[in-house]
């Protein structure tokens, strides 16, 4: 995200386009994560779930609040960092990390593939840490405000891997 000044500068983006542009990515991967989702197909419901599993209206009641505050942090985040560079890797892992989440979904739900969907979710696990850490050289608070939403992440893998096991 470059933005030029009337200098002819580079210089940071404005907070309206930072938060902007990471709120509008979190909302796509959210709306590609939620058009695969389907809790009440009768493939989902013959599947063995642990009995911890939250209900279904849970998820959403969770994940609205873990989508804020990655746009957040990550916009925050953008207007703290030094230079264009550590900007630019920001906005990548962001990227990436969006990507698995949205495709963890489409994995499960839209493909049935819950052994899939886990492989998917380790990887999203470690971009978690990948983002955080690369959040966390800039600003600390930012990092520290994605910490629920890696520990969501760490037990929805621990609920896919249970559906795996309960379902072999």
């Amino acid at each position: 995200m470059k933005v030029i000044s009337e200098r002819g500068g580079a210089r940071r983006p404005g907070p309206w386009l930072r938060y902007g542009a990471t709120a509008a990515a979190v909302a796509v991967a959210a709306a590609v994560g939620a058009t695969a989702t389907d809790p009440d197909s009768t493939w989902y419901a013959s599947l063995r779930k642990p009995s911890w599993q939250p209900p279904s209206w849970a998820f959403g009641l969770v994940w609205t609040p873990l989508y804020a505050s990655i746009a957040c942090a990550a916009g925050h985040a953008l207007g703290r960092a030094p230079d264009p560079r550590r900007r630019a890797g920001i906005a990548a892992e962001l990227a990436a990390n969006l990507a698995l989440n949205a495709s963890w979904s489409r994995l499960f739900f839209a493909r049935r593939d819950p052994e899939a969907a886990l492989a998917g979710n380790v990887l999203l696990n470690l971009s978690n840490a990948r983002l955080i850490r690369r959040i966390g050289r800039t600003d600390r608070a930012a990092a520290a405000a994605l910490a629920p939403y890696a520990g969501w992440c760490a037990f929805a893998a621990a609920l896919n891997a249970s559906i795996v096991r309960l379902n072999r």
